[in-house]
């Protein structure tokens, strides 16, 4: 048995990588869905669609467990495929599966609250806010996951999203430093723009954001706390594994990179994230 982790291309290796270090005995086969990259401007229905495939091409190859490495997906599809497909589906090939996503944690790290408790409804008004920007595909920003399940949780936390249409796209074809680095501070620029103020805490709210972390940083004001999405997705697998002794991770170390895009190596921005040189084979 292994964990998959699934994303629309090479974003998800940020939450891969502090998997890998969290469970270093561990399975894990990584699939990137190139050929259809990027998820953010699709519509629904067809980034559900999308990620069962993703998520059966990984069953199929003797994972028990994937990770949405992806906040589109995770926002999108996950619940779908929880409720209307894994049902069936488990009974079909006979063995327990299951998807986790990465928004689930990120919002427990955000709130610090469990994702079990909800804020008791007061009408008295918050004197002090905390303002929180989200930095998301523009999919996730419509959904607006973050806007409604933090507000469930915690009142006091203002959320402003902000769409960023090209910027994955830009990260997965190995774009400039400068480019990116314009790119982020006229999104960081807009945010401030909107809330009227530099906002408190960040949400890198796409996985491929965590590869340019630095750029954010650079951009916002001095100090500002990011809220990192790959810790907080190990921390969360640790604690459903040890919930959940059924699902096995593996014990031999085993690496795979799958893509239905191109095969072979990755662009220079993200073999230096990884520190290795990559390479992909065919899914």
């Amino acid at each position: 048995m292994a964990i998959g982790v699934f994303d629309s291309g090479v974003g998800g290796l940020t939450v891969h990588r502090r998997l890998v270090d969290r469970f270093p005995q561990a399975d894990f086969i990584y699939l990137a869905d190139q050929a259809n990259a990027p998820y953010g401007p699709r519509e629904g229905e067809h980034i559900v669609n999308l990620t069962r495939a993703g998520c059966e091409r990984l069953f199929a190859e003797g994972c028990s467990l994937v990770v949405l490495a992806c906040n589109t997906a995770s926002g999108i599809a996950l619940r779908r495929l929880q409720q209307t497909w894994l049902p069936s589906y488990r009974r079909e090939i006979g063995r327990p599966v299951n998807v986790l996503g990465i928004i689930v944690p990120t919002i427990e790290a955000a709130t610090g609250m469990p994702w079990e408790h909800e804020a008791e409804r007061r009408g008295d008004k918050v004197e002090k806010l905390d303002v929180l920007a989200v930095f998301s595909t523009a999919a996730t920003a419509r959904s607006r996951v973050y806007e409604i399940e933090i507000d469930k949780r915690r009142q006091d936390v203002a959320v402003f999203s902000e769409p960023c249409p090209e910027l994955a796209q830009m990260i997965e074809h190995g774009a400039g430093a400068v480019e990116l680095a314009t790119k982020v501070e006229e999104h960081v620029a807009a945010v401030t723009r909107r809330i009227g103020r530099a906002p408190h805490r960040a949400i890198l709210g796409c996985t491929h954001y965590e590869i340019i972390a630095d750029m954010f940083r650079a951009a916002l004001k001095p100090g500002t706390p990011l809220i990192h999405q790959p810790e907080a997705t190990a921390d969360g697998l640790a604690a459903y594994l040890e919930k959940h002794p059924e699902y096995d991770p593996g014990s031999s170390s085993q690496r795979r990179f799958l893509t239905t895009g191109r095969p072979g190596a990755q662009n220079t921005l993200v073999e230096t994230f990884w520190g290795a040189p990559l390479s992909f084979e065919q899914a």
